[in-house]
């Protein structure tokens, strides 16, 4: 039995392959962006593949060849239950209610008037976010109903940008100042005013509905928390200065005590109901509750490494490092011998 592996600097691929290579796990290197990619596999019994959603490339396929894949008869990572939702808020709100997961809740409108009569009618403030963007972009605080109209209209006439160029580059600016970040970041994120992102290019606007998210307030963090299998571990993302958003703060805490037992077992529940393969959890609170923000397969390694331990399903909690990486080779592992009748 052999794993492929699609290798991209900076992706899970970065220690799937010592993984593999410690532990004596037959493996190739592939590309998925081959037009032979599907006789690369002839003599593989799976495809790990971890896709960045921000991609120009991968944008337009990753889903759909690891789906074929998978369809194929091999074992893929991701799968379908864990990626087909995977960077799509809207996509996200309709599978959490439909499971009744404890999901803050969200509002999607399809057509201008539908959207302009809710506005009038609700409490501000709310979140407008599109469906698409992570490490908070693409995310906004409105905080009136004039600001909900320009944010509506702008939905259902010219739509837009993919990329921020003016939220992305005070973001830079705030990471330099706090020793984050390099001035010539900075510096490419001015260029950014004139040249945007491939992914932009290729995508285009957005446009041609309306998303919003209940603001939960008086959340000074966010808690992530992200399952494997069946093991969990977390982390508290503090929110930026003067903001609201936690997500791509870098400011992150680890320690056990920043996290009860009830929210982590929340997660576990959701996972169990999504058959997934892992799923990183961000959860807010109100009333003390725990409440789904947003859901992904995908996560940054770095911010994970400094972990102080993580549970098992059943809440026993293990101390001292882990590596969640080989966790999903090994999910792999299993998933291929189920298919080839050796478990």
């Amino acid at each position: 039995m052999k794993i492929a592996i699609h290798s991209a600097k900076g992706s899970f691929s970065d220690r799937w392959i010592p993984y593999c290579e410690k532990n004596n796990i037959p493996y190739k290197l592939v590309n998925c962006f081959s037009t032979d990619i599907m006789q690369q596999l002839n003599d593989c019994d799976a495809l790990m593949w971890h896709f960045n959603h921000k991609g120009a490339r991968e944008s337009k396929f990753a889903k759909q060849l690891l789906f074929a894949v998978q369809h194929a008869g091999k074992a893929v990572f991701p799968n379908y239950n864990t990626a087909w939702h995977f960077d799509d808020k809207v996509a996200q709100k309709y599978l959490l209610e439909g499971i009744d997961a404890p999901l803050a809740p969200a509002y999607v409108f399809y057509t201008k008037q539908e959207a302009l009569d809710w506005a009038t009618q609700t409490e501000y403030p709310k979140v407008f976010k599109l469906r698409n963007g992570a490490g908070s972009d693409n995310v906004k605080l409105v905080r009136s109903l004039s600001q909900a109209r320009q944010l509506i209209l702008k939905s259902f006439n010219r739509g837009f940008k993919q990329y921020d160029a003016w939220g992305n580059l005070k973001e830079r600016v705030r990471l330099f100042k706090a020793g984050k970040t390099t001035f010539w970041d900075v510096s490419k994120g001015i260029g950014r005013f004139f040249y945007t992102t491939q992914y932009a290019r290729v995508t285009g606007n957005e446009m041609g509905y309306v998303y919003f998210q209940e603001f939960i307030p008086q959340n000074d963090s966010d808690i992530r928390v992200c399952v494997v299998g069946d093991k969990a571990f977390a982390i508290k993302r503090m929110v930026r200065e003067n903001d609201f958003r936690a997500s791509g703060s870098g400011t992150i805490l680890y320690d056990k005590k920043y996290f009860d037992d009830e929210t982590i077992k929340v997660a576990f529940e959701v996972s169990e109901k999504l058959n997934d393969q892992c799923m990183a959890y961000d959860f807010v609170y109100k009333d003390g509750k725990a409440l789904i923000v947003e859901i992904s397969y995908g996560f940054a390694k770095e911010g994970y490494d400094d972990c102080v331990g993580y549970w098992e399903k059943d809440m026993t909690w293990h101390p001292g490092k882990f590596n969640p990486y080989g966790w999903m080779v090994e999910d792999i592992k299993n998933q291929m011998n189920l298919r080839n009748g050796s478990v």
